[in-house]
């Protein structure tokens, strides 16, 4: 008996106006290669051809769409193939589409149903090997969805199946991944080194380079500077499976520090594709990487490795503090402070940051500070110090606990030079043996040609010569490298070296000595340093801890900004309360302070005549000039004060009273005598304003106004003070 296909008995499903539409047929290849050796598909496609042939439409209204192959009119080649259809054709023009399992049209349940709500809005219909279906009617539309359903539990189980066969052989290491820059895969899936020796050459350089300088920049800027180039092994194109050699970058050289491979280690699952970070036409795009712990296979050992892995370990710790964070040291800069990273609070523990503040002629000046609760809490500053009396107190310690190790570590340091000298040499070296080899290598395919094929001997001629091009410039660049860096130290040099170990601190000192070259000395041999400022005196206590455990503690001095910071403030104020009492002018009363030992603060090494006379008026020490002006003056009222009393009174520098009257926080005039004297009114209520209002932070009107007027409208309800007139003017 014969039986009649589905697609013969179509039952009224086709009418005539389906016929005058498109006929589309739709097959899934997702590559060229699979069009070669899977001709089924090429025999499906035929055959559904035929089918629709048969189904009554003409063979100029039928329309093959090949996903992924770009054989449409748009070349799209990453969407589903109902998007493509809906996009390219336009189902208002499509009569029927026919596909092998019309399931596989979309790619989730979504999409399916969304393809059978257009196909019955536009009266399309749909066929496979099993029958024509027409998603209008309730029946068809109910088999198809549930087709859908199972064809997306067919896919998941398939999906499952691959992974667990995948994960199968990452757990056994066989799973071929991509391999980092030194390695190769043999065409029996073993993993061997890279058989170029330069290759390998270059790959030891760079963690040598590393171990050396800590900085990824720094091996970048070394690779640079001496023309080294990083063979790779092209993995697409023509040149798939050729060395090819880049110049080196940041991304490869970080890659390479990162790699576990170069450890001997083998690892599968280091990334994962976040698909809202992948970016439209870039398909590897949107990989986040994963802590180790989530990584699903680790095998040490497995690989032939380059390095242990300690250093392995040492390495990626390295990355991790040169991140510029609160919980890590951070990178190396060029700012002038040279205990960044090192500098920790004795009051809270936390790590302390560094801003600088420029002085006259723009030279930096450092200053440690203890911010982390004001900067995330809003609390107070904790503590501050300036960075240059810190730096100079550990500076000396570090150069006299390097000094008999001086000569030593100088000869170590000149052999490290050579030896570093004769690798990048021995690279170069290898550079011209490659370059030699494709002269040679082109000579002798010139030479194996036959004279009267004149179309093929003047192609290789032009490589040869272009060979020997190559090969001379490669030769001129050596020779300038080698001028300008020796392969061997001179005498000279190695001389120079030992001259210099006898003379730390002009080394120090030295022009050549960058302040990046002394902040990794000083991350070499200190581990951590704890300042404490002892109240808010000019006294700070720091306790080092070396590397190895070893602590040494000292005490140093920092600038303060006023006199009453001074620890030995009292006996100061006595001393020269003393003088003054004596009859001693403001010059004679500096000479004696400064022979006593009597400093005053900031950055100054001694007393001037400036700075005793206004050390007499905070202590209240009225000069003879001031005094006649008094004298001569009319009396002063009720509730008036002159500036330097009641800046005694208030507890608070002369100067920054006046800086009040100038932003008229305070009432105050002007007398007519010829020094324009002030005088300031102020009852009880009002200079108890003042004196809390001095108490107030530092830059707390300008930082914070509106907490500032909070506070001040708190002061004048205790003191009864409530004019708008004595409300500071912000």
């Amino acid at each position: 008996m014969t039986v009649t296909a589905p697609w013969d008995r179509p039952d009224g499903k086709i009418q005539s106006w389906h016929l005058d539409r498109l006929a589309v047929v739709y097959v899934r290849q997702s590559t060229p290669q699979q069009v070669l050796d899977h001709a089924e598909s090429t025999r499906l496609q035929y055959g559904l051809t035929q089918r629709a042939v048969d189904l009554g439409w003409a063979p100029s209204r039928i329309l093959v769409i090949d996903e992924d192959l770009g054989q449409s009119a748009s070349g799209l080649v990453d969407r589903p193939g109902f998007q493509r259809l809906v996009s390219e054709v336009g189902l208002d023009h499509v009569g029927l589409v026919l596909g092998i399992e019309m399931s596989r049209l979309a790619r989730s349940g979504r999409e399916w149903h969304q393809l059978l709500e257009l196909c019955a809005l536009a009266g399309a219909l749909l066929a496979d090997p099993d029958g024509v279906y027409d998603p209008a009617e309730h029946n068809d539309r109910m088999l198809l969805g549930l087709k859908g359903t199972i064809s997306e539990a067919e896919l998941h189980l398939i999906k499952q199946r691959m992974w667990n066969g995948r994960m199968g052989k990452a757990r056994r290491g066989e799973l071929a991944v991509p391999l980092p820059v030194g390695y190769l895969r043999l065409a029996d899936g073993h993993v061997v080194k890279d058989p170029d020796e330069q290759v390998q050459a270059v790959v030891r350089l760079v963690f040598d380079l590393f171990d050396e300088l800590g900085l990824i920049n720094g091996v970048l800027r070394f690779l640079v500077d001496h023309g080294i180039q990083i063979g790779v092994r092209a993995r697409e194109g023509p040149e798939k499976g050729q060395l090819v050699w880049r110049r080196p970058s940041r991304i490869v050289i970080q890659n390479m520090l990162r790699h576990p491979a170069y450890a001997g280690i083998y690892v599968y699952g280091r990334s994962r594709t976040d698909p809202r970070r992948r970016l439209p036409g870039r398909p590897c795009t949107g990989r986040v990487r994963k802590p180790r712990e989530d990584w699903f296979v680790y095998l040490p050992g497995t690989l032939p490795a380059y390095i242990d892995v300690e250093r392995h370990e040492r390495n990626l710790a390295r990355i991790e503090a040169n991140r510029a964070r609160s919980l890590s040291m951070g990178v190396l800069r060029d700012g002038p402070a040279l205990l960044v990273g090192l500098v920790y609070c004795g009051r809270c523990g936390t790590r302390m940051t560094v801003h600088y503040q420029r002085g006259q002629g723009g030279k930096l000046w450092p200053k440690y500070e203890c911010n982390r609760v004001k900067a995330d809490y809003g609390g107070q500053l904790c503590q501050q110090l300036s960075g240059a009396c810190v730096d100079r107190y550990v500076t000396g310690l570090l150069l006299a606990a390097i000094a008999p190790a001086a000569l030593e570590v100088s000869l170590a340091a000149a052999g490290q030079a050579e030896q570093r000298r004769q690798e990048v040499d021995r690279i170069w070296r290898q550079r011209l043996e490659r370059a030699d080899h494709a002269v040679d290598r082109a000579r002798r395919q010139y030479q194996l040609a036959e004279p009267e094929n004149r179309l093929v001997v003047r192609e290789l001629e032009r490589s040869w010569e272009s060979a020997l091009a190559e090969r001379q410039q490669l030769g001129e660049d050596y020779d300038r490298f080698t001028a300008a860096r020796p392969r061997l130290l001179t005498e000279a040099e190695r001389e120079q070296i030992r001259a210099l170990a006898g003379d730390l601190p002009a080394v120090w000192q030295a022009a050549t000595t960058t302040d990046a070259d002394r902040k990794q000395l000083m991350r070499h041999l200190i581990e951590k340093i704890h300042v404490t400022v002892v109240g808010e005196s000019e006294r700070v206590t720091v306790r080092i801890t070396w590397a190895g455990g070893h602590r040494t503690g000292g005490e140093v001095v920092r600038p303060v900004g006023r006199l009453d910071q001074l620890s030995y403030f009292p006996q100061l104020a006595a001393r020269a309360r003393d003088l003054a009492g004596a009859g001693h002018a403001a010059p004679a009363i500096a000479k004696f302070l400064n022979a006593e030992g009597f400093r005053p603060p900031k950055r100054r090494d001694q007393f001037g005549t400036q700075g005793v006379r206004q050390l007499l008026r905070e202590l209240g020490c009225i000069s003879r000039q001031e005094q006649n002006l008094r004298c001569n003056a009319r009396p002063l009222g009720p509730d008036e004060w002159w500036p330097s009393d009641l800046a005694r009174e208030i507890g608070m520098p002369r100067v920054t009273l006046f800086g009040w009257i100038k932003h008229r926080w305070v009432t105050a005039h002007q007398l007519d005598d010829r020094r324009r004297s002030w005088v300031i009114h102020a009852d009880p209520a009002e200079v108890e304003r003042l004196r809390r209002l001095h108490q107030l932070p530092r830059g707390h009107g300008a930082r914070q106004p509106w907490l500032y007027h909070q506070r001040m409208a708190i002061i004048q309800n205790e003191t009864g003070a409530h004019s708008d007139d004595d409300e500071p003017q912000l």
